[in-house]
């Protein structure tokens, strides 16, 4: 094994992927990763230490941050980052050391309480080595849950990260990402002891969820039902993806007047649905589907794209889009032009994407019609009455909760069977790319109530806890998941995790997972998820439709 990565949906074999990832990754790459991850948590030994004795440092915060963000899948594949991340994560693991050393902190023990410490005190960067990453923990079920929670700890970064772009912030959140990459060092770790830290991980995941959405709605107002035109207009256009709505917020405010347009692509797609964007009028609509079809989808759409978090997929080396392709924030590859942060108070400089985009030729149609979406809890609620006498009236007999993530690999067709074969009098929630499987089917209405409801992005999801929680409420019942909802979620990536951590912290039960469970549960912590939440998988969609609705 040249590696060893087993963090998203697609890990080869369902086992892991260990000479080169299925998402493009190469073996260079995944040990720079686990490298860095293992010097933050070197660098989070000693902040958590610091934080207990009162003093933090919100540019680390930031640091740690960004850098677990780098890591998630399909988020960066350029390793000179990677190299240029690790050797400042060296700088501040010893700045806040001497921090401690200077304010008096006692930090004699973390050489000897920490499981990888002593390889890490004169680590060079060295892309094969053995003693660290995900086999460096040699129980298998300790192993599992530790990824559970660092994993999920990835998810949480990216959306604290969004968050932060819009002046949010959370102290406790940054101290437990910092204090579960410190946690996941000690020697003694236990099992009952992990699967409290993942609850606790799910606690924070609630509390990342609600600040994103607080910083969203606040600076963009509530998502509101729109219909987004999934065509073409004849000006050049460029194409922005990923899921930071500040990054399209400083592209609109530069593009406005200058001849182009500006189009959403896969999970930037909710953009369309808040208030706040709609004054632009170089904002066209959405071009294309999920991620994974990005491939051939960039071809056609001729004008520059710009990546502004994961969901990169590697261009053929004879692709013709590969000079067109600028990234920021978290994003990159090698080959692409990286847009540097924004100033303090000021915005990212966009100016040579909309200059190569005058010299390009508008987009190829490769689709006609319109996507309905803008179902946030905001929304939502405000139709409850609608709500309740539906499902009062037998109108609605279940919400079916499909979301998640979406994939390349054809089990996932599963969710567009499944959907088809929804009898009429059942509503779809959902939230995240998973919804490009069956949100262009014409599926109908119920009393006016459209039988797809998108909330958006995948963090959006908690838009869909919120909305069973008022549920539960309106119907007077003492338990959440008395409620007419099944859960029916496909997953793929860390972001997913976190957001799952949070539905099981928040009590919902009964969770199908699909279109496989993670590579990185064994089975004895699978039991434990389903001894007492009682999560599965999926079989086929005729068998689950009987499963859901008796």
């Amino acid at each position: 094994m040249s590696m060893f990565c087993f963090q998203c949906q697609e890990t080869a074999k369902g086992i892991a992927c260990t000479t080169s990832g299925v998402c493009g990754k190469k073996e260079d790459v995944a040990n720079l990763q686990d490298m860095l991850i293992h010097v933050l948590k070197g660098a989070s030994l000693f902040s958590t230490k610091a934080r207990s004795a009162g003093y933090t440092d919100k540019k680390l915060d930031r640091f740690v941050m960004e850098s677990l963000f780098m890591t998630i899948t399909n988020a960066n594949f350029d390793k000179n980052v990677f190299y240029e991340r690790i050797k400042k994560a060296l700088v501040w693991r010893e700045s806040i050391k001497n921090t401690c050393i200077e304010k008096g902190i006692d930090v004699s023990d973390i050489k000897h309480d920490s499981a990888v410490w002593s390889a890490s005190q004169n680590v060079e960067i060295d892309e094969k080595s053995t003693k660290i990453g995900v086999l460096s923990y040699e129980n298998e079920d300790i192993r599992s849950l530790v990824h559970l929670v660092l994993f999920g700890i990835k998810g949480m970064a990216a959306y604290a990260e969004h968050a932060s772009n819009l002046g949010y912030e959370k102290d406790e959140i940054s101290a437990f990402i910092q204090h579960g990459l410190a946690e996941i060092t000690r020697t003694d770790l236990t099992a009952d002891y992990l699967v409290s830290l993942v609850m606790d991980c799910g606690k924070y995941g609630v509390d990342v969820m609600s600040l994103l959405d607080t910083a969203n709605t606040s600076r963009y107002g509530n998502p509101e039902i729109t219909k987004v035109d999934i065509g073409v207009r004849n000006n050049p256009g460029i194409l922005i993806s990923g899921h930071d709505l500040r990054d399209l917020e400083d592209l609109l405010d530069q593009t406005e007047g200058t001849g182009v347009d500006v189009y959403t692509h896969s999970e930037m797609l909710p953009a369309h649905y808040y208030p706040f964007f709609k004054k632009y009028t170089c904002f066209a609509g959405n071009y294309g589907n999920a991620w994974w079809k990005q491939r051939e989808e960039f071809e056609t759409f001729n004008g520059p794209i710009l990546f502004t978090t994961n969901c990169l997929v590697p261009p053929h080396t004879n692709a013709s889009y590969h000079d067109k392709v600028f990234t920021t924030g978290a994003a990159g590859f090698d080959g692409f032009k990286h847009i540097a942060d924004r100033p303090v108070d000021g915005k990212k400089d966009f100016s040579e994407i909309i200059t190569l985009a005058k010299s390009c030729k508008a987009p190829e149609e490769i689709e006609k019609g319109e996507i309905v979406g803008g179902f946030a809890h905001a929304q939502v609620i405000a139709l409850a009455d609608k709500v309740v006498e539906a499902v009062k009236s037998g109108a609605i007999r279940k919400f079916i909760v499909m979301a998640g993530c979406d994939g390349r690999m054809r089990d996932r067709d599963y969710y567009t069977q499944f959907a088809v074969k929804l009898p009429t009098d059942t509503v779809i929630l959902t939230a995240g790319c998973a919804k490009y499987r069956y949100n262009k089917l014409q599926l109908g209405d119920i009393n006016g109530i459209p039988r797809v409801l998108d909330a958006g992005q995948c963090n959006d999801s908690y838009s869909l806890a919120v909305i069973a929680l008022k549920l539960k409420e309106v119907f007077q019942l003492n338990d959440i998941n008395e409620l007419p909802i099944v859960y029916n979620i496909a997953w793929y990536e860390q972001k997913a995790v976190i957001v799952l951590l949070a539905l099981l912290y928040l009590g919902v039960k009964n969770i199908h997972l699909g279109p496989t469970l993670p590579a990185f549960l064994s089975p004895n912590v699978v039991k434990v998820l389903v001894d007492n939440f009682n999560i599965s998988g999926i079989t086929t969609p005729d068998e689950d439709l009987k499963a859901f609705l008796n």
